[in-house]
Order: C-alpha cells, then structure tokens, then sequence
C-alpha cells in the first residue's frame, strides 16, 4: 500500500461545466470538493486530521468510569464511534506487562483519527460484540459502536472496592460514514507508534497497518540494544 504523508489531497484542476458545481464528486468518500469560482479549480480536502503513527489518544480510566481525551480532556462515562480500524493482541506496552488488549481507531465529532485501549474483562465484552456481528456478516467497521463504562465491585482485604469495565453495544451505522472510514483505512497507515513492539500475538486485525520503514526499526532494535 502507498503511504501518504498527508491527509489533505492534492489539487486536481479541472473546468466544469457552468452550472454544475453542486454536483462535483469527490475521489474518496473522506474527501470534500470545493471549486474556485475565479478560476473553476478543483480542491479535494479531506474530513479527517491524522498524523500518521500519532492519533490522539482517549483514554478509559477504569478507576473512575470515565473516559478523556490526551488524560487531560473528560469524555464522560460513555463514547459512541465508527471504528475505522482495530486489533486485539497480547503484548508488553506502556510498561503494563504483557496483557490481552484491545486497540480500535476511529475519527471523532471534529474529524480527528484516535486511538483507544482496553484491556482485562473489558476485552471479553468485545469478544461479545464481534461474535454476532461475524454472524450476521458485519464487522465493527460496519457499525456504530457504544462503549459504556459499567460499575462493578468486590472485596478485597475484607473491603469493599469499586471498578469499572467497558460494556459495548452497537447500532447501524451509515453506509456512507462507513465508506468513507474504510477508505480512508485503505489509503493511510493506521497504527500508534507507543504501541506498536513488533512482537505482538496478534488475535484479530482489520484496517491495522504499520509502514514497512516502522517495521523495520522494530526489527532492527533488538541489535542495535545488545550492540549498544
């Protein structure tokens, strides 16, 4: 797959007929045209803001049941998305030790491409989610999803400790909103770089992509560590 280094499409200059700029179609479905009207060139812009390897990370505290935006921007308790990406792997990250987790990618109300993890029983409940959607021949990428962070609670040292977990639901999603997050999926690299060790089990992937150039430093990192 050809790597682009931005999400903005290039200009592509045309001359439309008088008359018939309203009905101007786009090259991607994440793509917007617009026409000079001085000049009857054609931009193509594109709805989502993504700097390859970075997206902007929202976290699930499951101490608090609350989701945020970079640990700094509250979410509320529940988030709703298309997924435009996403894996389930066991891996050693974010100096967490090696768990089950799950990384899904979606572009949010302002367009911006972000990332989101979970991990434990809230993987589990995931699982539940993507069982039926296989056999009703749909994949996340084909709906609506809703995480909602659910209370739970247990004893431990004879206290009573309150946690939560992410359930999820779904909903259908528009088969143009889905088109365009597919496509976008297709044309540019969605992956975190703090996420990706090159040594991950991975269990399920869809529209997951690492550039070769990151492959191949994780795969050179090993050496280059005993070397040093």
């Amino acid at each position: 797959m050809k790597t682009r280094q931005t999400t903005t499409a290039p200009a592509a200059p045309a001359t439309p007929a008088a008359g018939l700029t309203s009905t101007i179609m786009p090259g991607r479905a994440y793509l917007t045209a617009a026409v000079d009207e001085a000049t009857g060139e054609i931009t193509e812009t594109s709805r989502f803001r993504y700097l390859p390897g970075h997206p902007r990370q929202i976290r699930f505290d499951a101490k608090a049941g609350q989701f945020n935006s970079n640990g700094t921007v509250p979410l509320g308790s529940s988030i709703r998305f298309i997924p435009l990406a996403w894996r389930i792997f066991h891996d050693n990250i974010l100096n967490m030790g090696r768990k089950l987790w799950a990384e899904l990618f979606y572009a949010d109300d302002k367009g911006a491409i972000c990332a989101v993890l979970f991990h434990g029983y809230s993987v589990e409940n995931l699982y539940r989610l993507i069982e039926p959607l296989f056999y009703d021949d749909l994949t996340l990428a084909d709906v609506v999803v809703k995480v909602q962070a659910a209370k739970k609670e247990t004893v431990k040292d004879g206290k009573k400790a309150t946690y939560y977990i992410a359930e999820f639901s779904y909903e259908p999603a528009d088969p143009a909103e889905v088109q365009a997050r597919q496509e976008f999926a297709r044309d540019f690299p969605i992956w975190r770089q703090e996420t990706h060790t090159g040594t991950a089990d991975v269990r399920i992937r869809d529209g997951y992509t690492v550039p070769a150039e990151a492959e191949a430093v994780t795969e050179e990192a090993p050496e280059t560590q005993q070397a040093a």
